[in-house]
């Protein structure tokens, strides 16, 4: 307390005695008074001094308002007032009230109040706390409070509430308030609490803040809203702003998307507020943070993609050419829409697209080239069209050559009915306004960035100087006008267009020594010595030498490298070359430019550098110094190792084409694997299912034979000689008709087999070593080669396989036959004598239903056993598709097995079951003669070579004619 005591005591006007010991007697009131009310009206009191004297109170009652805090939490109303007066008490909300010459000491005692009430970090937490009340009276205050706490002493109290449990869960709580001025300083607080605090921003983010700010954007009408979109928009700020983390969960929630509707601008005679303008520049700030030059590519580029596809770039692109569209905004909408079509080739495909809407349209980078090279627009928006000029071609191989190539001759339009953007160039070239030289010099420079093809292309551009004179190239006219003496600027600008040009491109070089003027020029700015102004232009005229002596292929023998480099040592001096090449790194400007791409300068005279031509120069400066002090044999040396290199590069890229086919050969055989892996999870599903149904129709075909045999015990006599064991001919033809889908299903299973083997010897062929040079492609093929043997000799097996299984079908066939024929034999031969009396009639009609319910039985069951089959022959067919399956093959021929020896064993039952059928109808034979019935054969002859209906009907009459 003692430093507050010396505050308190440096006043020039302090409180009066009455007034300090009114404060004494409240704070004893509110320590020593049992009765709440008398506690809530001496805290009330403090809290209407604590305005005016607020070092008073905040000595002697801070103490006792933090234990009202803690033990009077039932009362609102006096939590209320505690609340309150502590905020007063920390606040510097009301400097504005206090003279100047005590300002400085009124914001000293926030700070050191609120060091006193974060001391116990348990007050922090008890805050907190309080916030989870929803009176209105405890919950608003206390918002306050904290706000005023984390503005005085934001990174100590950030660091409380980070350790504290659930700290910032609950202050998002606020965000869901239905009370408007509570959510809305609840905004307040949090952009306090994440200002500069990585950990607490991503806590935030996953409390779900994006979805609930977005929410109250869109409640409070996007861009026409008010001030607490503002609010709202700082705070998505402060989260995603250097945030890598948030950014990818703000991409991957599709709240790319819900950015769109904040730029629909409306009509251009709705008007412009105050609170509208800076609304629609936040949000472009906010679309600026998520596509930053200083992100990581990955995430830059992906959220490029997210805006072209949910049309924000497009809505960007409207507002840009659009009419009415204030200054500022018009600005601030070129510089997000350079950033988000920056190094990403859809983005800057699409702006390349855009048309102004003008009669007869013109593309949108016209009309900003126009603005860029007119000196009657603004500074700010000048350099905006630069640096969106400098973004279209950034990374974008395709725009390069169309910019240069309206340069070309063939390509100029010859009626002048339209300016093409590289007329536009051309014109702020070689302008009287240096600032139009300089933009223009630049964005030439950039249209030939790392791109050699187009070095080459724009020295083809010839230029018509004056009417009567032949036209000089572009390359010549720029050093005229450097020879001229022109300002600073423009030459900086025209020397800055010719280093780029030259570097790494020796025809270039060739071009500008070729010109015997050039030469002596450069080496007579370098050897003067000129005052601090020039200094600069010295250095980038050895800078330009520099890189004709080190990109220089000795094609003209009066300017090889070796003579170039006496001239130097002659005239200049090497030490004095290199200091004054170093002139250029040491400039001012220079490492302010080399920081961020955006040309962001206060005014024109700061124009100097460019973002890229720092780069240049960190690349150049220490190469050229080498080369310099470089001996001709050293020189050779270089050359040699160059060639050698380029001869090792041009190796190296063929295995590595090489090995990446043979990556491509092995994904798509890896990719096949899995897919014939699947396949065989699946037909093993199929084959379990398959066997279990097999196993049920097995048991339901043994109960069916059990009831027949039961049911032939019973048989009297039989009605009809051609239903002898259940079976009729039309069955029998049906079972004919089952072989031959047999055969039908087997010649297709071999002509399948057959396919099957032309496409192994394909994928054998194709799967051959393309070359022994390298070892991974031998073991490859070797492997494949393997695999493809194992393949035919498993697929061989098969064959055979179903080749037997052929054999046993045929055997199968000829023992239904048999079987049949001895059936029909059976017929024809036994006689089926009548019964005398109704009795008899009453068992031929009880032995006729059973037979029918028997024969529909029987159908059932081969029908079941039809589908059952062709299931099967599909299984086959998969199985023989699979390359991979020949293992289940293997089983699935074990388990046919059992099933044709089933089928044998079925066979021989239904033999003996016609034997006993047959010993049973002799017997009843016998028994009909005994009982003195003669047997008619010739009958029962004649009504075995009729129809079923017709025989039915005629024993029927004959059995009673006979009774």
């Amino acid at each position: 307390m003692n430093f507050l005591r010396g505050v308190m005591g440096g006043q020039s006007a302090g409180p009066q005695h009455t007034e300090i010991e009114t404060i004494q007697k409240l704070c004893d009131r509110v320590a020593s008074s049992t009765l709440l009310d008398d506690r809530r009206n001496a805290v009330r009191a403090l809290k209407s001094l604590s305005k005016k004297y607020r070092l008073e109170v905040g000595i002697q009652a801070m103490e006792h308002l933090i234990h009202v805090l803690q033990t009077d939490r039932s009362d609102s109303e006096i939590i209320g007032y505690a609340l309150d007066t502590l905020y007063n008490i920390i606040s510097n909300d009301e400097e504005e009230e206090v003279e100047e010459n005590s300002t400085r000491q009124s914001g000293d005692l926030g700070s050191q109040f609120t060091e006193i009430f974060i001391k116990q970090q348990e007050n922090v937490t008890l805050l907190l706390s309080l916030l989870e009340e929803f009176d209105f009276h405890v919950r608003w205050p206390g918002v306050k409070l904290l706000t005023s706490l984390l503005k005085q002493l934001g990174p100590q109290v950030q660091q409380i509430i980070l350790v504290s449990p659930m700290g910032v869960s609950r202050l998002m709580d606020l965000l869901a308030d239905s009370r408007e001025v509570i959510r809305n300083d609840g905004v307040l607080l949090l952009q306090a609490l994440t200002r500069s605090n990585g950990a607490i921003q991503k806590i935030v983010a996953f409390e779900n803040a994006f979805e609930r700010l977005l929410d109250i954007i869109t409640e409070e009408g996007n861009s026409d809203g008010g001030i607490v979109v503002e609010d709202c928009l700082i705070l998505l700020q402060n989260l995603l702003k250097n945030n890598n983390s948030n950014q990818n969960f703000f991409k991957e929630g599709s709240y790319i998307q819900r950015m769109k509707p904040w730029f629909h601008v409306g009509d251009e005679n709705s008007g412009w507020s105050a609170q509208k303008v800076t609304n629609l520049h936040v949000m472009l700030q906010l679309v600026r943070v998520l596509v930053s030059p200083t992100n990581p590519p990955g995430a830059t580029s992906s959220c490029q993609k997210a805006m072209f596809q949910c049309g924000l770039l497009q809505q960007l692109c409207t507002i840009l050419m659009a009419t009415g569209v204030p200054a500022d905004i018009l600005t601030e909408t070129i510089n997000t829409v350079s950033e988000v079509i920056r190094g990403y080739q859809v983005n800057q495909d699409y702006f390349a697209s855009v048309n102004a809407p003008s009669n007869p349209p013109r593309p949108a980078i016209v009309v900003l080239l126009m603005s860029m090279v007119n000196e009657r627009q603004p500074f700010v928006l000048r350099c905006a069209v630069l640096y969106c000029f400098q973004c279209f071609l950034y990374k974008n191989q395709k725009g390069q050559g169309e910019i240069v190539s309206t340069l070309l001759p063939s390509t100029i339009d010859a009626t002048g009915n339209s300016v093409s953007a590289g007329q536009l160039l051309c014109g702020g070239l070689f302008s009287t306004d240096s600032l139009s030289n300089w933009c223009a010099a630049v964005a030439l420079a950039h249209a030939l960035q790392e791109n050699a093809v187009q070095k080459e292309q724009l020295l083809r551009v010839q230029l018509a100087t004056s009417i009567g004179n032949p036209p000089v190239s572009l390359l010549q006219q720029c050093t005229n006008i450097l020879s001229q003496g022109s300002k600073i600027q423009t030459r900086v600008g025209l020397l800055m267009l010719l280093c780029t040009w030259l570097s790494n491109c020796p025809i270039a070089v060739t071009h500008f020594l070729h010109n015997s003027a050039n030469v002596p020029f450069l080496t007579g700015q370098i050897a003067e010595n000129l005052g601090e102004e020039e200094q600069l232009v010295q250095g980038l005229c050895a800078l330009l030498l520099g890189i004709s002596i080190y990109f220089n292929d000795n094609s003209l023998e009066s300017y090889m490298k070796e003579k170039l480099k006496q001239l130097i040592e002659k005239r200049i001096g090497k030490e004095n070359f290199i200091e004054k090449l170093g002139f250029i790194s040491k400039h001012e400007l220079y490492s302010r430019a080399s920081q961020k791409p955006q040309p962001n300068f206060p005014s024109p005279e700061y124009m100097i550098f460019d973002h890229e031509f720092t780069k240049l120069v960190k690349e150049l400066e220490g190469v050229i110094t080498k080369a310099i002090y470089k001996s001709s044999e050293e020189d050779k040396k270089e050359e040699e190792v160059k060639k050698t290199l380029e001869q090792h590069d041009s190796i190296v890229t063929h295995y590595k084409n090489m090995i990446r086919e043979q990556d491509l050969q092995l994904e798509e055989l890896k990719q096949q694997i899995s897919t014939l892996k699947c396949q065989n999870e699946q037909l093993q599903t199929a084959v379990t299912q398959q066997v279990s149904q097999i196993q049920q129709h097995k048991d339901q075909y043994n109960l069916l034979k059990v009831q027949l045999g039961k049911d032939n015990q019973h048989q009297g006599s039989y009605s009809d000689g051609t239903q002898v064991n259940g079976i009729q001919p039309e069955e029998i033809g049906r079972l004919r008709e089952e072989i031959e889908e047999l055969k039908s299903n087997q010649e297709l299973l071999q002509s399948q087999l057959a396919e099957k083997d032309s496409l192994i010897e394909n994928l054998k062929s194709s799967q051959a070593s393309p070359g022994t040079n390298e070892q991974s492609s031998a073991t490859a093929s070797a492997r494949d080669s393997e695999q493809i043997a194992e393949l035919k000799q498993e697929l061989a097996t098969l064959k055979s396989q179903l080749n037997s299984q052929s054999v046993e079908i045929t055997k199968l066939q000829t023992e239904k036959q048999e079987l049949l024929q001895k059936t029909e034999t059976f017929a024809k031969s036994a006689a089926a004598p009548g019964e005398s009396g109704a009795g008899m009639a009453a068992k031929a009609a009880d032995g006729d239903g059973r037979l029918s319910a028997l024969l529909q039985d029987m159908n059932d069951l081969k029908n079941e056993i039809k589908t059952l089959s062709e299931e099967r022959t599909a299984i086959k067919e998969q199985l023989d598709a699979s390359n991979s399956t020949i293992a289940i093959l293997q089983n699935e021929k074990n388990k046919l097995e059992m099933d044709i020896t089933d089928s044998k064993k079925e066979q021989d039952d239904l033999l003996v079951l016609l034997a006993d059928q047959d010993q049973k109808i002799f017997s009843l034979k016998n028994k009909l003669k005994e009982l003195g019935h003669p047997v008619e054969e010739e009958d029962e002859l004649e009504s075995g070579d009729q129809d079923d209906e017709e025989d039915e009907d005629e024993d029927d009459g004959k059995d009673q004619g006979r009774i």
